[in-house]
Protein backbone atom coordinates (compact mmCIF):
# COMPACT_ATOMS: atom_id res chain seq x y z
CA UNK A 1 0.00 0.00 0.00
CA UNK A 2 1.33 3.45 -0.93
CA UNK A 3 1.77 5.45 2.26
CA UNK A 4 3.66 8.40 0.75
CA UNK A 5 1.66 11.53 1.48
CA UNK A 6 2.07 15.28 1.21
CA UNK A 7 2.36 16.14 4.91
CA UNK A 8 1.69 19.86 4.49
CA UNK A 9 -1.42 19.19 2.38
CA UNK A 10 -2.86 16.67 4.86
CA UNK A 11 -2.15 19.02 7.78
CA UNK A 12 -3.85 21.85 5.93
CA UNK A 13 -6.93 19.75 5.18
CA UNK A 14 -6.90 18.48 8.76
CA UNK A 15 -6.95 22.02 10.14
CA UNK A 16 -9.69 23.00 7.73
CA UNK A 17 -12.05 20.08 8.30
CA UNK A 18 -11.20 17.66 11.15
CA UNK A 19 -12.13 18.51 14.75
CA UNK A 20 -10.09 16.16 16.94
CA UNK A 21 -11.18 14.65 20.29
CA UNK A 22 -9.81 16.14 23.54
CA UNK A 23 -8.04 18.90 21.61
CA UNK A 24 -7.44 22.64 21.82
CA UNK A 25 -8.39 23.28 18.19
CA UNK A 26 -6.64 26.65 18.02
CA UNK A 27 -3.42 25.23 19.41
CA UNK A 28 -3.44 22.20 17.08
CA UNK A 29 -4.08 24.34 14.02
CA UNK A 30 -1.05 26.40 14.95
CA UNK A 31 1.20 23.35 15.34
CA UNK A 32 -0.17 21.00 12.69
CA UNK A 33 -1.16 17.41 13.41
CA UNK A 34 1.27 14.51 13.37
CA UNK A 35 0.26 12.33 10.39
CA UNK A 36 0.49 8.58 11.03
CA UNK A 37 0.49 6.61 7.80
CA UNK A 38 1.22 2.95 8.56
CA UNK A 39 1.95 0.45 11.33
CA UNK A 40 3.45 -3.01 11.83
CA UNK A 41 4.02 -5.03 14.98
CA UNK A 42 4.76 -2.59 17.82
CA UNK A 43 5.72 0.36 15.59
CA UNK A 44 3.93 3.16 13.71
CA UNK A 45 5.39 5.44 11.04
CA UNK A 46 4.56 9.07 10.37
CA UNK A 47 4.33 10.82 7.01
CA UNK A 48 7.95 11.95 7.28
CA UNK A 49 9.18 8.36 7.58
CA UNK A 50 9.95 8.40 11.31
CA UNK A 51 9.51 5.04 13.06
CA UNK A 52 7.91 5.33 16.51
CA UNK A 53 7.65 2.61 19.17
CA UNK A 54 3.98 2.66 20.18
CA UNK A 55 3.98 2.06 23.90
CA UNK A 56 0.34 3.11 24.23
CA UNK A 57 -1.06 0.43 21.88
CA UNK A 58 -2.85 3.13 19.90
CA UNK A 59 -5.19 4.16 22.72
CA UNK A 60 -4.79 1.18 25.08
CA UNK A 61 -6.29 -1.13 22.46
CA UNK A 62 -3.91 -2.74 19.92
CA UNK A 63 -3.11 -5.67 22.21
CA UNK A 64 -2.37 -8.11 19.38
CA UNK A 65 -0.16 -5.61 17.56
CA UNK A 66 -0.42 -4.01 14.14
CA UNK A 67 -0.53 -5.67 10.72
CA UNK A 68 -2.61 -8.73 11.60
CA UNK A 69 -3.77 -10.06 8.24
CA UNK A 70 -6.18 -12.50 9.94
CA UNK A 71 -8.23 -9.58 11.24
CA UNK A 72 -8.39 -7.89 7.83
CA UNK A 73 -9.40 -11.21 6.28
CA UNK A 74 -12.13 -11.74 8.87
CA UNK A 75 -13.55 -8.29 8.16
CA UNK A 76 -13.41 -8.81 4.40
CA UNK A 77 -15.07 -12.20 4.52
CA UNK A 78 -17.87 -10.94 6.75
CA UNK A 79 -18.39 -7.83 4.63
CA UNK A 80 -18.85 -10.01 1.58
CA UNK A 81 -21.26 -12.31 3.45
CA UNK A 82 -23.33 -9.95 5.63
CA UNK A 83 -21.81 -6.47 5.99
CA UNK A 84 -24.55 -5.23 8.28
CA UNK A 85 -27.91 -6.00 9.76
CA UNK A 86 -29.52 -4.67 12.90
CA UNK A 87 -30.25 -6.60 16.09
CA UNK A 88 -33.67 -5.03 16.63
CA UNK A 89 -37.05 -6.64 15.79
CA UNK A 90 -36.31 -10.19 17.00
CA UNK A 91 -33.29 -10.47 14.68
CA UNK A 92 -29.72 -11.66 15.24
CA UNK A 93 -26.59 -12.56 13.27
CA UNK A 94 -24.08 -15.38 13.54
CA UNK A 95 -20.87 -13.49 14.54
CA UNK A 96 -22.67 -11.57 17.32
CA UNK A 97 -24.03 -14.79 18.81
CA UNK A 98 -20.73 -16.63 18.48
CA UNK A 99 -18.76 -13.79 20.07
CA UNK A 100 -21.20 -13.51 22.98
CA UNK A 101 -20.81 -17.24 23.62
CA UNK A 102 -17.03 -16.93 23.39
CA UNK A 103 -16.93 -14.07 25.88
CA UNK A 104 -19.10 -16.05 28.28
CA UNK A 105 -16.66 -18.96 28.05
CA UNK A 106 -13.66 -16.70 28.81
CA UNK A 107 -15.17 -14.87 31.78
CA UNK A 108 -14.05 -16.45 35.09
CA UNK A 109 -16.80 -17.98 37.22
CA UNK A 110 -18.02 -15.75 40.06
CA UNK A 111 -20.92 -17.83 41.35
CA UNK A 112 -24.39 -16.31 41.06
CA UNK A 113 -22.88 -13.34 39.24
CA UNK A 114 -21.23 -15.41 36.50
CA UNK A 115 -21.41 -13.97 33.01
CA UNK A 116 -23.54 -15.65 30.34
CA UNK A 117 -24.98 -12.58 28.60
CA UNK A 118 -23.60 -9.68 26.55
CA UNK A 119 -25.15 -6.35 25.57
CA UNK A 120 -23.29 -4.81 22.61
CA UNK A 121 -22.33 -1.22 21.80
CA UNK A 122 -19.61 0.37 19.68
CA UNK A 123 -17.42 1.91 22.41
CA UNK A 124 -16.64 2.06 26.09
CA UNK A 125 -18.49 5.37 26.44
CA UNK A 126 -21.66 3.86 24.97
CA UNK A 127 -21.24 0.79 27.15
CA UNK A 128 -21.18 2.86 30.31
CA UNK A 129 -24.28 4.74 29.16
CA UNK A 130 -25.86 1.29 28.81
CA UNK A 131 -24.75 0.46 32.35
CA UNK A 132 -26.61 3.46 33.74
CA UNK A 133 -29.77 2.46 31.87
CA UNK A 134 -29.44 -1.21 32.81
CA UNK A 135 -28.72 -0.61 36.50
CA UNK A 136 -31.72 1.66 36.90
CA UNK A 137 -33.94 -0.75 34.94
CA UNK A 138 -32.82 -3.54 37.27
CA UNK A 139 -33.83 -1.67 40.41
CA UNK A 140 -37.11 -0.51 38.84
CA UNK A 141 -38.02 -4.13 38.09
CA UNK A 142 -37.23 -5.06 41.69
CA UNK A 143 -39.63 -2.41 42.92
CA UNK A 144 -36.92 -0.06 44.22
CA UNK A 145 -37.02 2.85 41.74
CA UNK A 146 -35.48 5.19 44.34
CA UNK A 147 -32.14 3.41 43.87
CA UNK A 148 -30.71 5.68 41.22
CA UNK A 149 -27.41 6.99 42.62
CA UNK A 150 -24.23 5.60 41.09
CA UNK A 151 -20.97 6.21 42.96
CA UNK A 152 -17.69 6.59 41.08
CA UNK A 153 -14.23 7.96 41.89
CA UNK A 154 -12.39 11.21 41.34
CA UNK A 155 -9.95 11.05 38.43
CA UNK A 156 -11.70 7.99 37.00
CA UNK A 157 -12.38 7.79 33.26
CA UNK A 158 -15.56 6.13 32.04
CA UNK A 159 -16.02 7.78 28.64
CA UNK A 160 -16.94 11.17 27.22
CA UNK A 161 -20.66 10.88 26.47
CA UNK A 162 -23.00 12.71 28.86
CA UNK A 163 -23.41 9.69 31.15
CA UNK A 164 -19.86 8.41 30.64
CA UNK A 165 -18.28 11.76 31.43
CA UNK A 166 -20.56 12.13 34.45
CA UNK A 167 -19.54 8.71 35.76
CA UNK A 168 -15.91 9.68 35.28
CA UNK A 169 -14.26 11.93 37.82
CA UNK A 170 -12.34 14.29 35.53
CA UNK A 171 -12.85 17.86 36.73
CA UNK A 172 -11.97 19.31 33.34
CA UNK A 173 -14.75 17.31 31.71
CA UNK A 174 -17.25 18.21 34.41
CA UNK A 175 -16.48 21.89 33.89
CA UNK A 176 -17.89 21.69 30.36
CA UNK A 177 -21.55 20.84 29.83
CA UNK A 178 -22.95 21.15 33.38
CA UNK A 179 -21.73 17.72 34.47
CA UNK A 180 -22.17 15.41 36.23
CA UNK A 181 -25.81 14.68 35.48
CA UNK A 182 -28.04 14.10 38.55
CA UNK A 183 -27.65 11.04 40.78
CA UNK A 184 -23.97 10.47 40.09
CA UNK A 185 -21.47 11.22 42.85
CA UNK A 186 -17.79 10.56 43.54
CA UNK A 187 -15.29 9.50 46.19
CA UNK A 188 -11.52 9.94 46.31
CA UNK A 189 -9.27 7.64 44.27
CA UNK A 190 -6.97 5.01 45.87
CA UNK A 191 -3.74 6.84 44.94
CA UNK A 192 -1.26 5.94 47.67
CA UNK A 193 1.58 8.19 46.45
CA UNK A 194 -0.66 11.24 46.66
CA UNK A 195 -3.17 10.38 49.41
CA UNK A 196 -1.27 8.08 51.76
CA UNK A 197 -0.61 9.49 55.23
CA UNK A 198 2.92 9.73 56.74
CA UNK A 199 3.80 6.35 58.21
CA UNK A 200 0.78 4.65 56.65
CA UNK A 201 1.51 1.46 54.73
CA UNK A 202 0.01 0.86 51.29
CA UNK A 203 -2.09 -1.95 52.76
CA UNK A 204 -3.45 0.28 55.51
CA UNK A 205 -4.19 2.98 52.97
CA UNK A 206 -6.04 0.51 50.73
CA UNK A 207 -8.51 -0.31 53.51
CA UNK A 208 -8.94 3.35 54.40
CA UNK A 209 -9.49 4.33 50.74
CA UNK A 210 -12.13 1.65 50.30
CA UNK A 211 -13.82 3.00 53.42
CA UNK A 212 -14.62 6.20 51.54
CA UNK A 213 -17.20 4.19 49.62
CA UNK A 214 -19.00 3.17 52.79
CA UNK A 215 -18.95 6.76 54.02
CA UNK A 216 -20.54 7.93 50.76
CA UNK A 217 -23.19 5.18 50.82
CA UNK A 218 -24.20 6.22 54.33
CA UNK A 219 -24.21 9.91 53.38
CA UNK A 220 -26.43 9.32 50.33
CA UNK A 221 -28.60 6.69 52.02
CA UNK A 222 -28.14 2.96 51.36
CA UNK A 223 -31.68 2.68 49.99
CA UNK A 224 -30.84 5.23 47.27
CA UNK A 225 -27.54 3.78 46.00
CA UNK A 226 -27.78 1.65 42.85
CA UNK A 227 -24.16 0.82 42.03
CA UNK A 228 -20.47 1.54 42.40
CA UNK A 229 -18.38 1.77 39.21
CA UNK A 230 -14.59 1.60 39.04
CA UNK A 231 -11.70 0.55 36.83
CA UNK A 232 -9.56 -2.32 38.23
CA UNK A 233 -6.57 -0.05 37.52
CA UNK A 234 -7.31 3.56 36.62
CA UNK A 235 -6.04 4.12 33.10
CA UNK A 236 -6.48 7.62 31.72
CA UNK A 237 -6.18 8.95 35.28
CA UNK A 238 -2.50 8.03 35.18
CA UNK A 239 -2.25 4.26 35.78
CA UNK A 240 -3.31 4.39 39.43
CA UNK A 241 -2.76 0.88 40.82
CA UNK A 242 -4.74 0.22 44.02
CA UNK A 243 -3.09 -1.51 47.02
CA UNK A 244 -3.80 -5.23 47.41
CA UNK A 245 -6.24 -4.57 50.27
CA UNK A 246 -8.46 -2.19 48.32
CA UNK A 247 -10.64 -4.46 46.20
CA UNK A 248 -11.38 -7.07 48.91
CA UNK A 249 -12.66 -4.27 51.14
CA UNK A 250 -14.71 -2.78 48.29
CA UNK A 251 -16.28 -6.21 47.78
CA UNK A 252 -17.18 -6.44 51.46
CA UNK A 253 -18.84 -3.02 51.36
CA UNK A 254 -20.95 -3.54 48.22
CA UNK A 255 -22.09 -6.91 49.55
CA UNK A 256 -22.97 -5.40 52.93
CA UNK A 257 -25.26 -2.80 51.36
CA UNK A 258 -26.51 -4.91 48.46
CA UNK A 259 -25.45 -2.51 45.71
CA UNK A 260 -24.32 -3.54 42.23
CA UNK A 261 -20.64 -3.49 41.31
CA UNK A 262 -19.59 -2.36 37.82
CA UNK A 263 -16.05 -3.19 36.69
CA UNK A 264 -15.06 -0.87 33.85
CA UNK A 265 -12.53 -2.98 31.94
CA UNK A 266 -12.36 -1.05 28.67
CA UNK A 267 -8.60 -0.92 29.28
CA UNK A 268 -7.97 -3.77 31.71
CA UNK A 269 -9.66 -6.70 29.93
CA UNK A 270 -8.24 -9.07 27.28
CA UNK A 271 -4.80 -9.72 28.70
CA UNK A 272 -3.73 -6.23 29.69
CA UNK A 273 -3.34 -7.25 33.36
CA UNK A 274 -2.31 -10.84 32.60
CA UNK A 275 -5.86 -12.22 32.70
CA UNK A 276 -8.79 -12.26 30.29
CA UNK A 277 -10.59 -9.88 32.67
CA UNK A 278 -9.16 -7.55 35.30
CA UNK A 279 -11.54 -8.59 38.05
CA UNK A 280 -9.81 -11.99 38.08
CA UNK A 281 -6.49 -10.27 38.80
CA UNK A 282 -7.86 -8.60 41.93
CA UNK A 283 -10.28 -11.33 42.97
CA UNK A 284 -13.56 -9.42 43.17
CA UNK A 285 -17.02 -10.31 41.81
CA UNK A 286 -18.67 -7.65 39.66
CA UNK A 287 -22.25 -7.67 38.41
CA UNK A 288 -21.45 -5.85 35.15
CA UNK A 289 -18.21 -5.61 33.17
CA UNK A 290 -17.65 -2.87 30.59
CA UNK A 291 -15.47 -3.85 27.63
CA UNK A 292 -14.30 -2.31 24.32
CA UNK A 293 -10.90 -1.42 22.80
CA UNK A 294 -8.86 -4.67 22.83
CA UNK A 295 -11.86 -6.90 22.04
CA UNK A 296 -10.86 -6.26 18.41
CA UNK A 297 -7.35 -4.93 19.15
CA UNK A 298 -8.78 -1.63 17.90
CA UNK A 299 -9.19 -2.90 14.33
CA UNK A 300 -12.96 -2.28 14.43
CA UNK A 301 -15.12 -0.22 16.83
CA UNK A 302 -16.83 -2.61 19.26
CA UNK A 303 -17.86 -2.44 22.90
CA UNK A 304 -20.34 -3.93 25.27
CA UNK A 305 -21.33 -5.00 28.74
CA UNK A 306 -20.91 -8.44 30.24
CA UNK A 307 -24.10 -8.86 32.27
CA UNK A 308 -23.86 -11.09 35.33
CA UNK A 309 -26.54 -13.69 36.01
CA UNK A 310 -27.89 -11.83 39.02
CA UNK A 311 -28.81 -8.85 36.83
CA UNK A 312 -29.65 -10.78 33.66
CA UNK A 313 -32.11 -13.01 35.49
CA UNK A 314 -34.18 -10.01 36.62
CA UNK A 315 -34.08 -8.33 33.21
CA UNK A 316 -35.16 -11.53 31.44
CA UNK A 317 -37.64 -13.07 33.87
CA UNK A 318 -39.46 -9.89 34.85
CA UNK A 319 -40.24 -9.18 31.21
CA UNK A 320 -41.07 -5.84 29.60
CA UNK A 321 -39.13 -4.05 26.87
CA UNK A 322 -35.72 -2.59 27.66
CA UNK A 323 -35.98 0.65 25.70
CA UNK A 324 -32.30 1.04 24.89
CA UNK A 325 -29.86 0.05 22.14
CA UNK A 326 -27.79 1.20 19.19
CA UNK A 327 -27.88 0.92 15.40
CA UNK A 328 -24.58 -0.96 15.53
CA UNK A 329 -25.30 -3.22 18.54
CA UNK A 330 -23.81 -6.60 17.57
CA UNK A 331 -22.43 -5.33 14.25
CA UNK A 332 -21.55 -8.52 12.30
CA UNK A 333 -18.24 -7.25 10.90
CA UNK A 334 -17.01 -5.92 14.24
CA UNK A 335 -18.03 -9.16 15.96
CA UNK A 336 -16.29 -11.28 13.30
CA UNK A 337 -13.09 -9.31 13.86
CA UNK A 338 -13.53 -9.69 17.61
CA UNK A 339 -13.75 -13.47 17.25
CA UNK A 340 -10.64 -13.58 15.07
CA UNK A 341 -8.76 -11.35 17.52
CA UNK A 342 -9.60 -13.57 20.49
CA UNK A 343 -8.46 -16.60 18.47
CA UNK A 344 -5.06 -14.92 17.96
CA UNK A 345 -4.77 -14.08 21.65
CA UNK A 346 -5.66 -17.64 22.66
CA UNK A 347 -3.34 -19.24 20.11
CA UNK A 348 -0.39 -17.05 21.07
CA UNK A 349 -1.30 -17.17 24.78
CA UNK A 350 -0.93 -13.41 25.15
CA UNK A 351 -2.68 -13.11 28.54
CA UNK A 352 -0.59 -16.00 29.87
CA UNK A 353 2.63 -14.36 28.62
CA UNK A 354 1.76 -11.13 30.41
CA UNK A 355 0.94 -13.14 33.53
CA UNK A 356 4.20 -15.07 33.19
CA UNK A 357 7.76 -14.55 31.99
CA UNK A 358 7.38 -11.56 29.64
CA UNK A 359 5.23 -9.66 32.15
CA UNK A 360 7.79 -10.34 34.87
CA UNK A 361 10.57 -9.01 32.65
CA UNK A 362 8.51 -5.92 31.84
CA UNK A 363 7.97 -5.28 35.57
CA UNK A 364 11.64 -5.88 36.39
CA UNK A 365 12.94 -3.47 33.76
CA UNK A 366 10.33 -0.78 34.47
CA UNK A 367 11.11 -0.89 38.21
CA UNK A 368 14.66 0.20 37.38
CA UNK A 369 13.23 3.65 36.64
CA UNK A 370 12.83 4.15 40.40
CA UNK A 371 16.55 4.97 40.44
CA UNK A 372 16.22 7.89 38.03
CA UNK A 373 16.55 11.31 39.75
CA UNK A 374 13.29 12.58 38.20
CA UNK A 375 11.16 9.56 39.16
CA UNK A 376 9.23 9.60 42.44
CA UNK A 377 7.83 6.12 41.94
CA UNK A 378 7.55 3.76 38.98
CA UNK A 379 5.14 0.81 39.13
CA UNK A 380 3.45 -1.70 36.87
CA UNK A 381 0.49 -4.05 36.81
CA UNK A 382 0.51 -6.53 33.96
CA UNK A 383 1.32 -4.56 30.82
CA UNK A 384 0.55 -1.07 32.14
CA UNK A 385 3.09 1.16 33.83
CA UNK A 386 3.14 4.59 35.38
CA UNK A 387 5.75 6.87 36.92
CA UNK A 388 5.62 10.22 38.70
CA UNK A 389 8.00 13.03 37.76
CA UNK A 390 9.17 14.86 40.92
CA UNK A 391 11.44 17.74 41.84
CA UNK A 392 12.81 16.05 44.94
CA UNK A 393 12.71 12.27 45.38
CA UNK A 394 13.42 12.28 49.11
CA UNK A 395 10.66 14.77 49.94
CA UNK A 396 8.30 13.67 47.14
CA UNK A 397 8.14 17.31 46.06
CA UNK A 398 5.89 17.66 43.01
CA UNK A 399 6.23 20.09 40.15
CA UNK A 400 3.68 22.88 39.81
CA UNK A 401 0.91 22.06 37.36
CA UNK A 402 1.77 25.08 35.22
CA UNK A 403 5.31 23.75 34.71
CA UNK A 404 3.94 21.27 32.18
CA UNK A 405 6.60 18.72 33.10
CA UNK A 406 4.64 15.81 31.64
CA UNK A 407 4.20 17.51 28.30
CA UNK A 408 7.89 18.39 28.21
CA UNK A 409 8.75 14.74 28.72
CA UNK A 410 6.17 13.61 26.16
CA UNK A 411 7.76 15.93 23.61
CA UNK A 412 11.15 14.31 24.10
CA UNK A 413 9.55 10.89 23.79
CA UNK A 414 7.99 11.66 20.41
CA UNK A 415 11.10 13.42 19.13
CA UNK A 416 13.13 10.30 19.82
CA UNK A 417 10.79 7.60 18.50
CA UNK A 418 8.69 6.70 21.54
CA UNK A 419 4.99 7.11 22.35
CA UNK A 420 4.53 7.57 26.08
CA UNK A 421 1.47 9.40 27.40
CA UNK A 422 1.53 12.32 29.85
CA UNK A 423 -1.18 12.70 32.50
CA UNK A 424 -0.20 15.78 34.46
CA UNK A 425 3.12 14.87 36.09
CA UNK A 426 2.63 11.14 35.44
CA UNK A 427 4.06 9.34 32.42
CA UNK A 428 2.24 6.15 31.46
CA UNK A 429 2.57 3.24 29.04
CA UNK A 430 0.44 0.31 27.87
CA UNK A 431 2.40 -1.44 25.11
CA UNK A 432 1.12 -4.17 22.78
CA UNK A 433 1.07 -7.59 24.44
CA UNK A 434 3.20 -9.03 21.64
CA UNK A 435 6.32 -7.24 22.92
CA UNK A 436 9.51 -9.30 23.16
CA UNK A 437 12.39 -8.88 25.60
CA UNK A 438 14.27 -7.00 22.88
CA UNK A 439 11.29 -4.66 22.40
CA UNK A 440 11.16 -4.00 26.16
CA UNK A 441 14.89 -3.27 26.21
CA UNK A 442 14.47 -0.79 23.36
CA UNK A 443 11.51 0.80 25.14
CA UNK A 444 13.57 1.25 28.30
CA UNK A 445 16.45 2.79 26.37
CA UNK A 446 14.10 5.35 24.87
CA UNK A 447 12.38 6.10 28.21
CA UNK A 448 15.74 6.74 29.88
CA UNK A 449 16.75 9.00 26.99
CA UNK A 450 13.52 11.00 27.28
CA UNK A 451 13.90 11.33 31.07
CA UNK A 452 17.51 12.51 30.75
CA UNK A 453 16.58 15.08 28.09
CA UNK A 454 13.64 16.24 30.24
CA UNK A 455 15.92 16.66 33.24
CA UNK A 456 18.34 18.73 31.16
CA UNK A 457 15.54 20.95 29.87
CA UNK A 458 14.01 21.45 33.31
CA UNK A 459 17.40 22.55 34.65
CA UNK A 460 17.80 24.95 31.74
CA UNK A 461 14.39 26.44 32.51
CA UNK A 462 15.24 26.83 36.18
CA UNK A 463 12.59 24.32 37.25
CA UNK A 464 15.12 22.01 38.91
Amino acid sequence: MNTVVDTALIQSLDSAHFLHPFTDFKDLNGRGARVITRAEGVYVWDSEGHRILDCMSGLWCVNAGYGRKELADAAHQQMMTLPYYNSFFQTTNVPAVQLAAKLASLAPDVGDRSFQHVFYSSSGSESNDSNVRMVRRYWDLLGQPQRKVIISRNNAYHGSTMAGASLGGMSGMHAQGDLPIPNITHIEQPYYFENGLPGETAEEFGVRAAGWLEEKILAVGPDKVAAFIAEPVQGAGGVIIPPSTYWPEIQRIVDKYGILLISDEVICAFGRLGHWFGYEKFGYKPDLVTFAKAITSGYMPLGGVMVGNRVAKVLIEQGGEFNHGYTYSGHPVACAVGLANLEIMEREQLPQKVHGEIGAYFAQRYAELNDHPLVGVAETCGFVGGLVLVKDKARKTRFHGDDGVGMICRGHCFQNGLIMRAVGDRMIIAPPLIMTRADIDEMMRLIYLALDLTQTELKARGLL
